[in-house]
């Protein structure tokens, strides 16, 4: 089967049904290719989906108008032509990549046996069908080792502890979430951790995979330690996913390489979302992603003066507790959820000597906030707990407008609700 859109997308994401709906819009429709089976979703929300927090169809993002169901194997430039696996040819005028990104599976011994495939009870933790494989393995009591303590890895072990699984993170890096978050903050999503019943190790390296008869039977630590495990969970961080632009001989970085106009080294092809790298920069995030889109959406549409020149973006968390549409909470007055926590991170968490750091902490409600600001200007913070004042604070940082100051600590900064 063949067929032509003035505007074709690779990929049903986040970023890919943005841009369509956002095309759409500006009169300007466009055809997605998407591989995944499932209604496109919100991939940020899938550990809500494994916690139980979520339903998958809660998730669900608007399909677009025109959505095709296959897989592309190949992009022939020179027609200009997209060839997916069932043989469907797609013709296009402009190329938009929305790939996404893969997850990192970790050079562990015992990981793949035969085809490549993941030994039974051993999870990826990346799309629809990874969440609602592990989510169907997970029962109560159940060991699970989660290796990663990065963003996802956090939210992974959050999750599985919530359902009631005895969960032993391990984290090669000496703290958790060390790329967002500075010491203390770090110290915060440990000690959530712990009060959840998650066994924390850090500084601790995985090495091997124990299978017996195809199945997961222990994961096995650098020093030899064994841990008996029913469920391992590969929470590695991802990489952008860059196979069909390097095999079209695209100019291919970490990322996709592209430029202010979100072109690629082909002017008949864009790129958008995870897989992108602009001015040297792979983001990984929805709020860099969705930037992209709006400016791309805008330079397809006919409007010439759109730019993407980069995010300051902002990590933020919000992991809520058992009390959901599929867990309801208990009447009466909602106690203190130790499953319920929050957190934003920006720019720049460690200081430069000289920089000036503004810390408030209160250890019996488990709330933190800390900003470094270098000379007049917010460089960045973190904030753990109550996030009441983030969006003041992101405002003052994406602007990089001087402060207003009496000369004294800017406690404003921190106690000034600013509306988040």
């Amino acid at each position: 089967m063949t067929s032509n859109a003035r505007v074709v997308v690779i990929g049903a994401g986040l970023a890919g049904v943005a841009l369509a709906r956002r095309l759409g819009e500006l009169g300007t429709p466009a055809l997605v290719v998407g591989e995944e089976e499932h209604r496109p979703y919100n991939r940020v929300l899938l550990a809500e989906v494994l916690a139980g927090r979520y339903a998958p169809e809660v998730i669900a993002l608007p399909a677009p108008a025109r959505l095709v169901r296959a897989r592309v194997v190949g992009i022939d430039r020179a027609a200009r032509e997209v060839r997916c696996a069932d043989g469907t040819v797609i013709g296009y005028g402009t190329l938009v990549l929305a790939t996404g990104s893969n997850p990192v599976l970790p050079p562990l011994r015992g990981l793949f046996g035969a085809g490549r495939e993941l030994p039974s009870g051993v999870h990826a933790f990346r799309t629809m069908d990874d969440c609602l494989s592990l989510s169907g393995a997970v029962r109560p009591g159940a060991r699970a080792v989660v290796v990663g303590g990065g963003l996802l890895g956090v939210s992974a072990a959050r999750a599985l502890a919530v359902r009631g699984a005895q969960v032993v993170l391990g984290q090669q890096a000496e703290r958790l979430m060390e790329r967002q978050l500075d010491p203390g903050a770090s110290r915060l999503v440990l000690r959530h951790l712990r009060d959840l019943g998650v066994e924390v190790h850090t500084e601790c390296r995985v090495r091997d995979v124990r299978c017996a008869g195809g199945a997961l039977r222990s994961v096995e630590l650098a020093d030899g330690y064994a841990l008996d495990a029913d469920l391992a969970v590969l929470a590695c961080g991802v990489r952008p996913r860059t196979a069909l632009a390097e095999d079209a001989g695209l100019a291919v970085g970490r990322g996709v390489v592209v430029d202010d106009e979100l072109r690629t080294s082909d002017p008949h092809i864009r790129a958008v979302g995870d897989c992108v790298q602009h001015a040297g920069t792979v983001y990984g995030l929805a709020a860099p992603a969705l930037e992209q889109v709006a400016v791309l959406a805008e330079l397809l549409a006919g409007r010439a003066a759109a730019r993407y020149t980069g995010t300051r973006s902002l990590t933020r968390l919000t992991l809520t507790g058992a009390g959901s549409p599929c867990h309801p909470a208990p009447p009466g007055p909602a106690p203190t959820d130790p499953a319920s926590f929050d957190l934003a991170a920006f720019g720049e968490t460690e200081p430069l000597p000289g920089d000036d750091v503004v810390q408030l902490a209160d250890a019996t409600r488990g709330t933190y906030r800390r900003v470094v600001v270098r000379g007049d200007r917010l460089v960045g913070g973190v904030l753990v707990g109550e996030l009441g004042t983030v969006g003041a604070l992101a405002r003052a940082w994406e602007k990089a407008e001087p402060l207003p100051t009496d000369g004294g600590p800017p406690l404003h900064l921190l106690t000034h609700d600013g509306g988040s």
